[in-house]
C-alpha cells in the first residue's frame, strides 16, 4: 500500500470524505470550513486545535501527493478543496459505501471496535449490524492492494478486539500490545496453576486425614 498519511493528512482526508458525504451540497470545503472540520468537538478524538497556516500546509503537502485538488469554480474568489483519496475518477482506489465509512470514521477517531464502528459510521452509511461491519472489516484487511486495517489484540478486560487503519504506516501501540497479551495470558494460567495445586492440596489432605484416621481404629 503506497499511500502513508500524517496524523494531520489523515484528518484533513477524513473531514473532507465526511463532509461530502454529510453536507454535500457545502461541498468542496474553503479553508476556513476545512480548518473548523479538523478542529471539531464531535466525531473526532482527539480533538485538535490547528490554525489555517497549519491546514493550509497539511493541503500543500496532499496536493503534491494528489490526494487532494483545488477546486475553485466559476466566478469564485475562495479556493476550495477536495479530496482524490478514492472512490473518484483519479486514483484506483476504490471502496464500497460501508468501507469508505468504516474507513473515515477510524482516520477521524483511531482504533475502534466493532460495536463502536457500527454506532458512529452509521450517520455516514446505514449499517445494518455489527456482522456488516465485520464483514467490511474483514475485506479491508484482506483486500490484495491493501491491507487497510489490522485487528489489534485484545486489551485485558475488554470483550472485543479494536481495529486500526493503515494509512499512517504501522499502529502505534499495537508491539506494546502484543507483549501485554502474552503476560496477561501468563498471568491467568499462573492464576489456574495455583487454583489446582490448592485444590491437590486440599485432596492430599483429607486422604492423609482419612489414612491417619484409619491406623488409629487398627490400634484399637
Amino acid at each position: 500500500m503506497a499511500i502513508e498519511l500524517s496524523p494531520n493528512e489523515a484528518r484533513v482526508i477524513a473531514c473532507l470524505i465526511e463532509k461530502e458525504i454529510t453536507t454535500p451540497e457545502q461541498y468542496p470545503l474553503s479553508l476556513n470550513a476545512l480548518t473548523n472540520a479538523c478542529n471539531q468537538k464531535s466525531n473526532r478524538d482527539p480533538v485538535l486545535d490547528l490554525d489555517e497556516a497549519t491546514v493550509q500546509q497539511t493541503v500543500d503537502q496532499l496536493v503534491r501527493k494528489y490526494l487532494v485538488s483545488e477546486h475553485g469554480g466559476f466566478g469564485s474568489r475562495v479556493a476550495k478543496f477536495q479530496h482524490r483519496f478514492c472512490n473518484t475518477e483519479y486514483g484506483t482506489l476504490k471502496f464500497a459505501q460501508a468501507e469508505l465509512a468504516i474507513v473515515c470514521e477510524l482516520l477521524l477517531r483511531g482504533p475502534q471496535t466493532p460495536g463502536e464502528l457500527r454506532s458512529r459510521a452509521s450517520r455516514l452509511y446505514p449499517l445494518k449490524d455489527v456482522s456488516e461491519v465485520e464483514a467490511a472489516l474483514d475485506s479491508l484487511a484482506r483486500r490484495e492492494d491493501g491491507p487497510y486495517v489490522v485487528r489489534l489484540p485484545r486489551e485485558p478486560g475488554k470483550r472485543e478486539s479494536r481495529y486500526a487503519h493503515l494509512f499512517s504506516g504501522e499502529v502505534a501501540g499495537d508491539e506494546e500490545a502484543e507483549r501485554a497479551a502474552p503476560a496477561a495470558r501468563g498471568s491467568a494460567s499462573l492464576a489456574q496453576l495455583e487454583e489446582r495445586v490448592a485444590h491437590l492440596e486440599a485432596e492430599l489432605a483429607a486422604l492423609k486425614s482419612l489414612v491417619d484416621s484409619g491406623l488409629r481404629n487398627d490400634d484399637a
